[in-house]
């Protein structure tokens, strides 16, 4: 018992000392622009606001235009332009970049279809935040909460349309026909295009390093801590077989996740493209019977969300219920403007960099309108929802398990496995956005690729193990720090952007 309680005392020292050591850094990324004299947002959630707004203004609408286009290409309708397209050597591709233009055919073929590099997106932003940050924004601001969150992630699919762009643009590929790209590669290249060589290399390498940070907390420790905690939960709480031995849970799942990884992006998304269409199905099927259940409670639950919206309280609730608590613990559920999501849709298979901009639109919509407005109405129709009350992520995960259990006694069983996929999704996406900023940074031997996918395994165990205090804090600050860098590459080659869709949709007529 003494050893325990040292041990606790430990845990809890390093949590203060961590705390104060990084402190200035989570101060200066959440620091807030007050709006009244008791309610602020931080700028961090201004710039991603403002970005998406100014893309969708910019490309005309391209989040609602370009929808069933977007659909049309996931499909294959426009697979025949791959096929019979010519090949062309892209301006920012030449020896002098390290690019050998005659690889380019192997980097028009990629490594994964538009659907896999989707679902290994998807897989990384559809998780806890769809869960628990939808519970801890609704109880502080009520039902009007909902449609401040709708609103975002359909501004954000304009965001994520130009970040996915100009990840497939200036994608580098090695000899082995490997892609690598994401915000590292066209903040570099494409800067040094636009006139900005020294700016887009302090950038690459700014956004490299908080990537790195961000994959082992945010995208890691806290997904799998989060999982251990709804799995001990239902299954006894302090009765269970597990409880208070995260160590173990941590290590099934280093296990698994180290299986896939090393894999690369190919493992990656041949597993996600099974994995998220279950998971994401197994947790509306639950949904959708709750609501089924309670169908004629549905139209109440949308006036109240309407109504919601516009009184001070929705209005609170939205902007910093949903914008701050959960950008603060789920990264924003879809991450649009991050410049995470584009690492991954680097990888597919095309020689239309727009193309897969289309496809990535896509994104936000699936995580943000469809499933968290769903968890929304089932936490509304089920009264769960406490307006004022704050909520710790823990008892944000809980919340939606009591709201479905409302409806059937066994369905937090089913939460807690589609809690456990959605956090080993997460996980396994975020593994090959770390190394991919590492590779950047490291560079590209063997043995530098199993270091980190080593460390990245260590975290997930030291992840569940551990009560993670300001370390999650930390973390989320690194992933928001990213966005620093990625908007302003953004702005700065929108208009590279611009060129692609045009030259994609004349192509298509």
């Amino acid at each position: 018992m003494l050893l325990l309680q040292q041990t606790q005392s430990f845990d809890e020292r390093v949590n203060e000392q961590f705390s104060a050591a990084t402190s200035w850094f989570t101060d200066a990324v959440f620091a807030e622009i007050p709006i009244t004299d008791t309610v602020g947002i931080p700028w961090v959630l201004v710039v991603l606001i403002l970005g998406a707004s100014y893309f969708t203004i910019y490309f005309k609408g391209i989040n609602f235009k370009g929808f069933f286009k977007a659909i049309q290409v996931v499909r294959g309708k426009y697979d025949e332009l791959e096929d019979h397209g010519v090949v062309t050597v892209s301006p920012s591709v030449s020896t002098t970049n390290g690019d050998n233009p005659d690889t380019i055919r192997v980097e028009g073929e990629g490594e994964v279809s538009h659907f896999q590099a989707l679902t290994a997106a998807v897989s990384a932003t559809v998780g806890l935040g769809n869960i628990a940050g939808v519970a801890i924004a609704l109880s502080i601001g009520g039902a009007g909460a909902t449609f401040w969150m709708i609103l975002i992630g359909f501004l954000g699919m304009a965001s994520k349309f130009v970040e996915c762009t100009l990840g497939v643009k200036y994608r580098e590929v090695d000899a082995n026909g490997t892609i690598f790209g994401g915000p590292m590669y066209y903040l570099k290249k494409g800067l040094q295009e636009t006139g900005f060589p020294k700016l887009g290399k302090i950038l690459a390498i700014v956004f490299a390093v908080m990537c790195i940070g961000g994959s082992f907390g945010g995208g890691n420790m806290f997904q799998v801590n989060q999982a251990f905690k709804l799995f001990e939960y239902v299954t006894g709480a302090e009765q269970s077989f597990i409880y208070g031995k995260g160590w173990i849970f941590g290590l099934v799942m280093a296990i698994l996740v180290g299986i896939v990884i090393i894999g690369g992006i190919k493992k990656i998304a041949n597993v996600t493209d099974k994995v998220v269409p279950f998971m994401v199905v197994i947790y509306l099927l639950a949904v959708l019977t709750i609501l089924g259940l309670n169908f004629s409670e549905i139209p109440s639950a949308f006036k109240a969300i309407w109504d919601g919206a516009f009184s001070p309280q929705g209005v609170t609730g939205g902007f910093v219920g949903v914008l701050i608590q959960g950008f603060k613990r789920a990264a924003f559920s879809n991450e649009a403007g991050i410049g995470s999501s584009s690492i991954a849709h680097s990888a597919v298979k095309t020689k239309y960099p727009a193309s897969e901009g289309l496809v990535a639109l896509l994104e936000p919509f699936i995580d943000t309108v469809v499933v968290c407005t769903m968890t929304a109405l089932v936490l509304i129709i089920t009264g769960q929802i406490v307006p004022g009350t704050i909520l710790s992520d823990e008892q944000g995960v809980l919340l939606t398990a009591s709201a479905l259990e409302s409806g059937v006694s066994w369905f937090p069983y089913l939460l807690s496995v589609a809690v456990i996929l959605f956090a080993f999704s997460s996980m396994i996406s975020w593994s090959y956005y770390g190394y991919q900023a590492w590779s950047y940074l490291f560079g590209r031997r063997k043995k530098y690729e199993y270091i980190y996918k080593t460390i990245f395994c260590l975290f997930t165990i030291l992840g569940a193990a551990i009560t993670l205090g300001s370390v999650t804090l930390f973390s989320d600050a690194m992933i928001f720090s990213m966005l620093v860098p990625n908007m302003i590459g953004l702005f700065l080659l929108k208009d590279k952007v611009k060129e692609e869709l045009n030259r994609y949709l004349k192509l298509i007529k």
